[in-house]
């Protein structure tokens, strides 16, 4: 039977078995928010809904799940609230089960400080003095864990997965690791262009930023110039071209770029110009990541052919179908 069809006991419109808790309010949940199931942050989703559910008592928070195991698609009983990604990438949550996550500040002390698991501990590390990574189980946890009574001796950290949502006083991190020069934030919450800017501002040292999974706002405003960032990693982030266009204005001394499995097709160079122009700028560019794309015409490629100091190019996992060079293809 069709989910959105299908008959739901009163007391869950996902149409579990049992009543669940009726909480008191949606406790402030926005659509548009990103969110994490409670106790558990690697579970991912945005709010797509928020309120009444026809035939069930009080208020629903909808969410989109990120891994697509919901319980139907934004509609319950024929009545559509959203529209998931999925056909059974949705359900309706209560507020008390969800979570609106930490701060960057709470998220270093809770991975640095507190009790971790083998799994939280496998992807932490920390920064040689040869600026290698080493990882806090070859160094082991306890030594680490006296180094870092100080924050300040931290070079290298990794945040991931521990729902980060958003950044908090500049002040506070610019006290607490300011001479952090990799920043690991795989799989948190962050979605604004304008937290990340603040975080950069706060971490003079900053050079290396990883933003993977983490579904970038599609407006790239009120970004200062992050001009120590050289290399960025926006994974997963839902990027277009147009917002990387738009990025570049602040990418100064960025030398390697990671824009994996955002299902890009298209290359849009700057508004600006025709479409069939060049990507131009990028003047530091030496390393473009456009690994498990959706890109299937080597035209797209070829604009890439101003980029003066670009020396690797990374097309695994696309749709190319034909690789040529033309004849009368003009110089940069």
């Amino acid at each position: 039977m069709d989910e959105s069809s299908e008959k739901l006991p009163a007391s869950d419109p996902n149409g579990n078995d049992g009543a669940l808790p009726v909480a008191a309010d949606d406790a402030g949940f926005r659509v548009g928010q990103r969110v994490h199931a409670m106790g558990n942050p690697r579970r991912t989703g945005t709010v797509r809904y928020v309120g009444a559910v026809e035939g069930h008592a009080g208020a629903w928070v909808g969410v989109d799940w990120d891994d697509g195991e919901g319980k139907h698609d934004g509609s319950v009983n024929g009545v559509r609230y959203f529209a998931a990604a999925g056909e059974r990438s949705a359900s309706f949550v209560r507020s008390k089960n969800l979570s609106a996550g930490i701060s960057f500040i709470e998220a270093l002390h809770l991975r640095y400080r507190g009790d971790s698991t083998k799994e939280e501990e496998d992807e932490m590390y920390i920064l040689s003095t040869s600026k290698k990574r080493v990882s806090i189980q070859l160094v082991g946890k306890n030594k680490v864990q006296e180094k870092l009574k100080h924050f300040e001796e931290l070079r290298g950290a990794s945040v991931s997965y521990l729902g980060v949502s958003f950044v908090g006083s500049s002040d506070e991190i610019n006290a607490l690791v300011p001479n952090l020069e990799e920043l690991d934030l795989t799989g948190n919450l962050l979605s604004k262009w304008q937290d990340i800017g603040s975080l950069c501002d706060a971490l003079p040292a900053l050079g290396v930023l990883n933003l993977t999974n983490n579904f970038m706002e599609h407006h790239v405003e009120e970004l200062p110039l992050l001009k120590r960032i050289h290399t960025l990693v926006l994974n997963n982030c839902g990027m277009t071209w147009k917002e990387v266009e738009m990025l570049k204005e602040s990418l100064t001394a960025v030398e390697e770029l990671h824009l994996m499995a955002n299902k890009l097709r298209t290359i849009m160079p700057a508004p600006s110009v025709p479409v069939t122009a060049f990507v131009q700028g990028f003047d530091n560019l030496r390393l473009l990541n456009l690994e498990d794309n959706c890109i299937d015409s080597w035209d797209e490629i070829l604009k890439f052919s101003y980029l003066r100091s670009l020396e690797q190019l990374h097309l695994n996992k696309n749709k190319l179908k034909h690789i040529y060079y033309p004849a009368n293809h003009p110089s940069p």
